[in-house]
């Protein structure tokens, strides 16, 4: 894990630990919570799998020719919303004009 994590867990261990009462296992409560936290652990697990399988679209894409950095950077553009693409390519433009590059 990195250092900073570490830091972050640290930290929230001791807001948490001077804040909270502690809560016996078995209760409604304690079930709730253990429910919630392995649920949170499948999801994560499909979510590295999910990532995994874009990494091989990727590869396979690369194989093909195409080049991975542009699409995800095509990726990107089409999640956003026409207004706010065509307000970040505009600024793009204008910061090319500024650079010397438009």
């Amino acid at each position: 894990m990195s250092d900073e994590f570490d830091n972050e867990l640290d930290q929230i261990m001791a807001d948490t630990t001077a804040k909270a009462e502690p809560m016996p296992s078995g209760t409604p409560a304690a079930a709730a919570l253990i429910q919630f936290i392995e649920r949170v652990e499948r999801l994560e697990e499909e979510k590295a799998g999910l990532m995994e399988d874009i990494r091989s679209v990727y590869g396979e894409a690369k194989g093909a020719g195409f080049d991975p950095k542009i699409m995800r950077a095509i990726v990107r553009l089409r999640k956003m919303e026409p207004a706010d693409r065509q307000e970040q390519e505009a600024l793009i433009e204008t910061y090319k004009t500024a650079v010397g590059m438009g």
